[in-house]
């Protein structure tokens, strides 16, 4: 056996489906072995591979193990002469294995390889060749001097980017995307450390092959793609906690005692400063905009009031007590309205805005019509303010759009525009998905795969940067079914600099998988129902919660008397009121593939008292999931009110 290939999957059933199909193309031509270990993901990947991929050898674990783990168990069993590590989110070229395998042969010194790796965009991720995280070279990255000095062989060791890119070179750090390791190598300085969970594995191995005499290389004769962030969110606080972690584990494992003292009082710098851009950022990236409405709505409040006050009356007329009491009523039923019409979504949407505003208005005249006299402020200057808020917010939301900074962009009613590379047959399917997805997306025109064209065809794939210059599409989409790897990834390249975006439609499946850049999680189009966890269903759910619980409250010495169980009833309404959970949920035994909800106290199938019954609960299940309205959970505990103290 010349080559075991190891993928370990957690969640992303989808892009380990399309990455699988890719290394089936790669291994045709080479003795291989391929091992799935998947990490007890609740997404379907472990039935996919069953029925899908037959000959994988699926190791289905229990728990998430962590990544060093699950590789191990492959390892030990793997009867390949070398060993490759992949991520699920990659997709290699159709010579990828014949050419590292061939390098690794001639190449007696190498113990480890890496490839040139690409993002979804085609831009080159730097990741692909590595120094070693000393102290010194810790500092250079934390303090930014590496991005200040790339081509520096001083300041640019992180990533080695003084190297060329597309020359074989020796490295330090090879990716644990793709990981090529000679089994002897293997056997003689042992596995990944488990002591990782996840990051630092594969700084941990590639320092262990150095001490060993072995070689790591950046071989770039052939490339990948890697949808970097799909196997874990990189942005996140959580990552940069646990990979600062593993560095202190590597640095303790393998440093003097006083650079290792060293590189843990920078990495733990590193971790608290992260922390607190991002925690620093969140508060801003959720309050500014909502600050800047109040501050609108203040200066609208109390231009109009003077100027009334001037023309009608006289200076200081109205009471301050009644303006502070109006302000903040004003303040917080116009943010709670664009809150719950979803107008602080992002990307923002105009739309939802004007919604949340008029709802508002709505509101603030009912209320002022229902207020005793002593208490209404002017009606007149409540309709100028009304207007001037209805006015101003969305120009402001127009004015913040235009300065380019990603959190105000609005989400404008642009069509999106597609070429499909694909055969005719797969191009008709593809539009399928797509009309499932997206709203009314424009199909410019599909490219023929080979140089035979015809009226269905824009030109052919020979042609595709022209037609690209022509159409200027959003998306091209490539169908992985009729062209190679190797030709989209030439393709990506090729069309690197343009703005468009990449997807690749995965053969036998329903879905379209890519990622916009390095930065963006890879992101799907397929024909999954998730409407419950859209963000304005997740918000309306829990409103819903909160009001129906404050409702029992106030009503509780009436609605007492109509529950069992009232001490778990009382139980009830405080888990729900503070989110732990929800009055309304999926039924028993429900399917782990459904879309993430909080556990209910009643649900659909309480309703018709069909708990036995598993197929009719399935269906029950999957319609509230992909076919959620709020107006459902008012049915069903108006319905079940008797059962709400029964979990």
């Amino acid at each position: 056996m010349k080559l075991s290939i190891v993928i370990v999957n957690y969640n992303v059933k989808h892009f380990l489906e399309q990455c699988l199909h890719s290394v089936f193309s790669a291994s045709k031509n080479i003795e291989s072995e391929v091992f799935v270990v998947d990490n007890n993901s609740v997404d379907g990947s472990c039935a996919m591979v069953k029925e899908k991929f037959p000959d994988v050898i699926l190791i289905e674990n229990t728990v998430n193990t962590g990544f060093s783990k699950a590789n191990n168990q492959a390892i030990k069993i793997a009867k390949g002469d070398y060993i490759l590590l992949l991520n699920p989110d990659t997709l290699v070229e159709e010579n990828t294995f014949k050419k590292v395998v061939e390098f690794m042969d001639k190449t007696p010194d190498a113990g480890g390889l890496g490839v040139k790796m690409i993002d979804g965009s085609g831009n080159f991720l730097p990741e692909s060749k590595r120094g070693l995280p000393t102290p010194d070279v810790a500092f250079y990255k934390i303090f930014g001097l590496s991005k200040l000095f790339p081509k520096s062989k001083k300041f640019g060791k992180y990533h080695l980017t003084y190297l060329n890119n597309n020359e074989i070179h020796q490295i330090d750090v090879l990716s644990g995307a793709f990981m090529l390791l000679k089994k002897t190598v293997v056997e003689k300085i042992g596995s990944l450390d488990e002591e990782y969970f996840m990051y630092g594995e594969d700084i941990d191995m590639s320092y262990r092959i150095s001490l060993a005499g072995f070689k790591n290389y950046y071989f770039p004769e052939t490339t990948i793609i890697h949808y970097k962030g799909e196997s874990t969110k990189k942005g996140s606080i959580n990552y940069v906690r646990i990979f600062y972690k593993a560095m202190i584990i590597f640095a303790k494992k393998h440093f003097s005692n006083n650079n290792a003292k060293l590189l843990i009082l920078l990495i733990n710098f590193a971790i608290y400063l992260r922390a607190a851009l991002a925690i620093t950022y969140r508060i801003i990236k959720s309050s500014i905009l909502p600050i800047l409405d109040s501050g609108i709505i203040l200066l609208s409040f109390f231009g109009i009031k003077k100027f009334w006050e001037m023309y009608k009356y006289q200076e200081g007329y109205f009471p301050n007590e009644i303006i502070k009491f109006t302000i903040i009523g004003y303040i917080f039923i116009w943010l709670l309205s664009i809150y719950i019409a979803g107008g602080y979504d992002k990307p923002v949407k105009i739309k939802q805005l004007l919604k949340g505003i008029l709802f508002g208005i709505l509101f603030v005249l009912v209320l002022y019509a229902l207020l005793p006299e002593d208490l209404r402020f002017s009606r007149v200057i409540t309709l100028l303010v009304s207007i001037s808020v209805l006015i101003f917010i969305p120009i402001l939301r127009y004015i913040l759009h235009f300065s380019k900074i990603p959190i105000f962009k609005l989400n404008l009613t642009k069509k999106l525009r597609f070429i499909i590379v694909s055969s005719l047959s797969e191009a008709n399917k593809i539009v399928e998905i797509l009309n499932q997805n997206i709203n009314k997306p424009e199909i410019i025109g599909f490219v023929s795969i080979n140089e035979k064209t015809n009226s269905n065809f824009l030109g052919s794939i020979s042609q595709l940067s022209e037609i690209n210059k022509i159409h200027k599409p959003d998306e091209i989409i490539f169908s992985a079914k009729d062209i190679s790897s190797q030709d989209i990834i030439k393709n990506i390249l090729i069309l690197s600099e343009t703005k468009v975006t990449f997807r690749i439609a995965s053969p036998d499946s329903l879905t379209v998988v890519g990622s916009k850049s390095l930065d963006t999680q890879g992101n799907l189009y397929s024909f999954d129902f998730n409407t419950i966890t859209l963000p304005i269903n997740k918000r309306l759910k829990r409103i819903f919660d909160i009001s129906f619980s404050i409702f029992l409250i106030i009503t509780l010495p009436i609605n007492l008397f109509f529950v069992h169980k009232k001490n778990n009833y009382l139980k009830n309404i405080a888990k729900v009121l503070f989110g732990i959970k929800s009055w309304v949920g999926y039924s028993s035994n429900f399917d782990k593939k459904l879309p993430k909800i909080k556990n209910g106290i009643v649900s659909l199938s309480d309703v018709y008292n069909d708990d036995e019954n598993q197929n009719k609960i399935e269906k029950y299940n999957l319609n509230y999931a992909k076919d959620y309205k709020i107006y459902y959970d008012f049915f069903i505990v108006f319905k079940t009110f008797s059962l709400l103290g029964n979990k």
